[in-house]
Protein backbone atom coordinates (compact mmCIF):
# COMPACT_ATOMS: atom_id res chain seq x y z
CA UNK A 1 0.00 0.00 0.00
CA UNK A 2 2.62 2.72 1.05
CA UNK A 3 4.36 1.95 -2.80
CA UNK A 4 1.07 2.70 -4.41
CA UNK A 5 0.90 6.04 -2.07
CA UNK A 6 4.67 6.78 -3.06
CA UNK A 7 3.80 6.17 -6.67
CA UNK A 8 0.51 8.71 -6.15
CA UNK A 9 2.37 10.99 -4.54
CA UNK A 10 5.40 10.79 -6.89
CA UNK A 11 2.79 11.33 -9.96
CA UNK A 12 1.27 14.41 -7.60
CA UNK A 13 4.31 15.78 -7.58
CA UNK A 14 5.62 15.43 -11.16
CA UNK A 15 2.03 16.95 -12.02
CA UNK A 16 2.42 19.78 -9.62
CA UNK A 17 6.33 20.84 -11.02
CA UNK A 18 5.40 20.07 -14.56
CA UNK A 19 2.19 22.76 -13.99
CA UNK A 20 4.33 25.27 -11.62
CA UNK A 21 6.68 25.23 -15.05
CA UNK A 22 4.35 25.46 -17.57
CA UNK A 23 3.04 28.67 -15.51
CA UNK A 24 6.30 30.16 -15.41
CA UNK A 25 6.57 29.53 -18.99
CA UNK A 26 3.15 31.31 -19.90
CA UNK A 27 4.06 34.19 -17.09
CA UNK A 28 7.62 34.64 -19.08
CA UNK A 29 6.03 34.50 -22.81
CA UNK A 30 3.46 36.71 -21.56
CA UNK A 31 5.64 39.23 -19.81
CA UNK A 32 7.69 39.24 -23.02
CA UNK A 33 4.36 40.48 -24.97
CA UNK A 34 3.92 43.21 -22.69
CA UNK A 35 7.44 44.22 -22.78
CA UNK A 36 7.07 44.19 -26.45
CA UNK A 37 3.77 45.87 -26.78
CA UNK A 38 4.86 48.61 -24.46
CA UNK A 39 7.99 49.24 -26.61
CA UNK A 40 5.81 49.70 -29.48
CA UNK A 41 3.29 52.18 -28.34
CA UNK A 42 6.51 54.05 -26.46
CA UNK A 43 7.81 54.01 -30.03
CA UNK A 44 4.24 55.04 -31.37
CA UNK A 45 3.90 57.66 -29.02
CA UNK A 46 6.95 59.16 -29.42
CA UNK A 47 7.15 58.87 -33.45
CA UNK A 48 3.52 60.78 -32.89
CA UNK A 49 4.59 63.60 -30.57
CA UNK A 50 8.10 64.25 -32.73
CA UNK A 51 5.73 64.29 -36.41
CA UNK A 52 3.30 66.93 -34.48
CA UNK A 53 6.02 68.69 -33.23
CA UNK A 54 7.72 68.83 -36.58
CA UNK A 55 4.34 69.53 -38.37
CA UNK A 56 3.68 71.80 -36.18
CA UNK A 57 6.58 74.12 -36.40
CA UNK A 58 6.49 73.83 -40.11
CA UNK A 59 3.05 74.93 -40.50
CA UNK A 60 3.76 77.78 -38.15
CA UNK A 61 6.82 78.83 -40.44
CA UNK A 62 4.78 78.50 -43.38
CA UNK A 63 1.94 80.47 -42.24
CA UNK A 64 3.95 83.16 -41.17
CA UNK A 65 6.10 83.17 -44.47
CA UNK A 66 5.60 86.87 -46.12
CA UNK A 67 3.97 86.60 -49.50
CA UNK A 68 4.19 89.55 -50.53
CA UNK A 69 5.11 93.13 -49.19
CA UNK A 70 3.81 96.92 -50.66
CA UNK A 71 1.75 100.02 -49.70
CA UNK A 72 -1.57 101.42 -49.41
CA UNK A 73 -2.36 104.75 -49.08
CA UNK A 74 -5.92 106.00 -47.96
CA UNK A 75 -7.91 107.97 -44.94
CA UNK A 76 -8.35 105.80 -42.05
CA UNK A 77 -11.49 105.02 -40.79
CA UNK A 78 -11.01 103.32 -37.90
CA UNK A 79 -8.69 101.75 -35.06
CA UNK A 80 -9.31 99.25 -32.85
CA UNK A 81 -8.62 96.60 -30.47
CA UNK A 82 -10.64 93.42 -30.57
CA UNK A 83 -11.15 90.05 -29.61
CA UNK A 84 -12.92 87.14 -26.82
CA UNK A 85 -9.74 85.34 -26.16
CA UNK A 86 -6.71 87.22 -28.36
CA UNK A 87 -7.22 90.67 -28.33
CA UNK A 88 -5.65 91.93 -31.60
CA UNK A 89 -5.45 95.29 -33.08
CA UNK A 90 -7.09 96.11 -36.08
CA UNK A 91 -8.07 99.11 -38.71
CA UNK A 92 -9.80 100.10 -41.89
CA UNK A 93 -7.91 101.95 -44.42
CA UNK A 94 -10.40 103.94 -46.88
CA UNK A 95 -8.93 103.66 -50.31
CA UNK A 96 -11.01 105.90 -51.87
CA UNK A 97 -13.72 105.07 -54.60
CA UNK A 98 -16.09 102.68 -55.34
CA UNK A 99 -16.27 99.02 -55.53
CA UNK A 100 -19.62 96.78 -56.14
CA UNK A 101 -20.48 93.92 -54.30
CA UNK A 102 -22.90 91.54 -56.04
CA UNK A 103 -25.46 91.77 -53.39
CA UNK A 104 -25.77 94.86 -52.33
CA UNK A 105 -24.38 97.09 -54.92
CA UNK A 106 -21.91 100.05 -54.51
CA UNK A 107 -19.91 100.22 -51.22
CA UNK A 108 -16.68 101.56 -50.11
CA UNK A 109 -13.47 100.91 -50.54
CA UNK A 110 -12.17 99.77 -47.69
CA UNK A 111 -9.08 97.73 -46.92
CA UNK A 112 -8.95 95.79 -43.30
CA UNK A 113 -5.63 95.23 -41.98
CA UNK A 114 -3.77 93.97 -38.39
CA UNK A 115 -1.35 95.26 -36.16
CA UNK A 116 1.16 93.42 -34.09
CA UNK A 117 3.04 96.81 -32.62
CA UNK A 118 1.49 98.92 -30.03
CA UNK A 119 2.98 101.54 -31.06
CA UNK A 120 1.97 101.44 -34.69
CA UNK A 121 -1.48 100.86 -32.99
CA UNK A 122 -1.65 104.27 -30.64
CA UNK A 123 0.81 106.35 -33.09
CA UNK A 124 -2.34 104.87 -35.37
CA UNK A 125 -5.01 106.49 -33.20
CA UNK A 126 -4.11 109.83 -33.64
CA UNK A 127 -4.58 109.80 -37.21
CA UNK A 128 -7.78 108.83 -37.33
CA UNK A 129 -9.69 110.41 -40.47
CA UNK A 130 -6.52 111.59 -41.82
CA UNK A 131 -4.53 110.58 -44.95
CA UNK A 132 -1.54 107.94 -44.05
CA UNK A 133 0.35 106.12 -46.19
CA UNK A 134 0.96 102.17 -44.74
CA UNK A 135 3.56 99.58 -45.64
CA UNK A 136 2.41 96.28 -44.84
CA UNK A 137 3.45 92.62 -45.37
CA UNK A 138 1.18 90.35 -46.51
CA UNK A 139 1.49 86.86 -44.44
CA UNK A 140 0.48 83.13 -45.77
CA UNK A 141 -2.09 82.74 -42.48
CA UNK A 142 -2.61 84.47 -39.53
CA UNK A 143 -2.82 82.48 -36.36
CA UNK A 144 -5.94 84.06 -34.17
CA UNK A 145 -3.53 85.57 -31.91
CA UNK A 146 -2.32 87.72 -34.41
CA UNK A 147 -5.17 89.07 -36.17
CA UNK A 148 -8.29 89.18 -37.75
CA UNK A 149 -6.38 89.79 -41.53
CA UNK A 150 -3.09 88.47 -43.41
CA UNK A 151 -2.25 91.87 -43.97
CA UNK A 152 0.26 93.20 -40.92
CA UNK A 153 1.56 97.06 -41.21
CA UNK A 154 4.93 97.55 -40.48
CA UNK A 155 4.93 101.21 -40.94
CA UNK A 156 3.09 104.55 -40.86
CA UNK A 157 3.46 107.17 -42.43
CA UNK A 158 1.12 110.72 -42.73
CA UNK A 159 0.49 112.78 -45.56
Amino acid sequence: MSSIKENFEEGKKKINDSIDEKTDQFKESVNKGMKKTKRFFRKLFIFLFLGLVVGGGLYMVYSNWTYSTGSRTGYLVKISKKGYVFKTYEGQLNLGGFKTDDETGVIGNIWEFSLKNRDLYEKMGTLEGKKVTLKYKEINKSMPWQGDTNYFITEVIEQ
